[in-house]
């Protein structure tokens, strides 16, 4: 079992910067692939970055170059640094995990954080 506990969601102006934080609990941490996905009212939940422990990072096109995906093994804990956030960016962002040995592959979410983006 998996615990995963997020925060750093907000209202920032767009053009503005927040860093999201997700600790993980529960597994070893290095086994853990870790992701951001958000969701908007009425619409399918989308990846927006993951993480591997060897430093593989995978980003939606839609963030390319303005969020960065990045993880602290000593505190069990993955980031996400948004920049230049836009209104689109407004969602319900969830941080996601699982373990690369089980199978099959059982996600584990945390209860996300809100990041409303507005002036």
């Amino acid at each position: 079992q998996v615990e995963l506990v997020e925060s750093g969601g907000g209202l920032v102006q767009p053009g503005g910067s927040l860093r999201l934080a997700c600790v993980a609990s529960g597994s070893i941490f290095s086994r853990l692939v870790m992701g951001w996905y958000r969701q908007d009212p009425g619409k399918q939940r989308e990846l927006v970055a993951v993480s591997t422990d060897g430093g593989i990072t995978n980003d939606a096109d839609f963030v390319k170059g303005r969020f960065t995906i990045s993880r602290d093994t000593i505190k069990r804990t993955v980031y996400l640094q948004m920049n230049n956030l836009k209104p689109e960016d407004t969602a319900v962002y969830y941080c996601n995990a699982f373990d690369i040995r089980v199978r099959p592959r059982i996600d584990y979410w945390g209860q996300g954080t809100q990041v409303t983006v507005s002036s």
